[in-house]
């Protein structure tokens, strides 16, 4: 296919939400859709572990920029947990430390178990993960079989509800925080009712506003693919969607180009305050600005003014 065998790459806008297949690093995936794409940059938020699936929010050009506040949306994940053996990664790719006897619970009360973790608390991040100390990865110590102290750190659960349960096997979905460890969450919820566990399946179904329907299979993206570069960046979105849980604001042309020049602007009296969406008016998305009470607009991340997803 001829445009699949450019040589070079090209300026490409917009974001796809990857349902990643399982046997993939984000990062992989990430590539795979890229070079499907021939678009000059991207990246990717919030990573799913090798093992994982689900919803992997992929940005490209322009759309880079809103990569940091989907990292801050909330996310729910479809979880299926093994009780009774305990792995050294949390999940199914590690190796088992530790097995124990599962106790006699009925559904009503595993759900009640579950909803003891509803709410704001402290969790203590696993060492296979990708935080850093002194400039190392967790999980690159670990994997040396180094254990250091980690800090508690913040979390929330909005919603978990219990969906099967059948011998040693668990299934619940759970809404959350960023920053949320569900391999530590399914070790608590185990050792919480004298047991071990360990993270079996786990799929990303929702980030933020994105919803399960909104993803696409990698096979389809391919497919897509050898209809043309053209067909697949048809499926692009315009980066600002990712962006709809903030107000949005009309600038004039004049304004247009302060704000797009890095100045800031003052706008007319609002009730609005904080992180807004920047739109000129009858054109296009210009960026994320910062409203002050007193009606001052400052740029905090300006897009290329007018710039069409190609």
């Amino acid at each position: 296919m001829k445009e699949r065998g450019r040589s070079r790459s090209e300026p490409v806008d917009g974001l796809l939400l990857l349902n990643k297949p399982a046997g993939l690093t984000s990062n992989q995936a990430l590539q795979r859709v890229k070079r499907l794409l021939n678009a000059k940059k991207a990246g990717h938020t919030g990573s799913l572990d090798p093992a994982a699936t689900g919803m992997l929010p992929l940005c490209f050009g322009e759309a880079t920029k809103v990569c940091a506040y989907l990292l801050d949306a909330d996310k729910t994940y479809r979880v299926t947990a093994r009780l009774g053996i305990a792995t050294d990664t949390g999940d199914a790719d590690g190796v088992e430390v530790e097995r124990a006897d599962v106790p006699e619970m009925s559904k009503e009360q595993w759900s009640a178990a579950l909803q003891k973790f509803l709410g704001e608390s402290m969790q203590i991040p696993p060492m296979y993960s990708a935080l850093k100390k002194n400039g190392i990865r967790l999980y690159e110590m670990a994997r040396k079989g180094e254990t250091i102290e980690r800090d508690p750190r913040p979390m929330r659960i909005d919603e978990i509800d219990l969906l099967e349960i059948a011998g040693s096997r668990l299934v619940f979905r759970v809404s959350c925080s960023k920053g949320t460890y569900i391999r530590v969450l399914v070790e608590d919820l185990a050792r919480a009712n004298g047991t071990v566990a360990h993270t079996a399946n786990l799929h990303r179904e929702i980030v933020g506003d994105f919803q399960e329907d909104d993803m696409l299979d990698l096979s389809a993206l391919e497919a897509a693919a050898e209809q043309g570069v053209a067909t697949l960046r048809a499926h692009l979105l315009a980066p600002d969607v990712a962006l709809g849980r903030l107000s949005a604001v009309s600038v004039t042309t004049a304004d247009a180009q302060r704000f797009s020049s890095g100045q800031v602007i003052s706008l007319a009296a609002t009730d609005v305050a904080g992180l807004v969406r920047v739109y000129e008016m009858d054109h296009g998305f210009l960026g994320v600005g910062e409203l002050s009470e007193d009606c001052q607009l400052a740029p905090r991340r300006v897009f290329l003014s007018g710039e069409k997803i190609s």
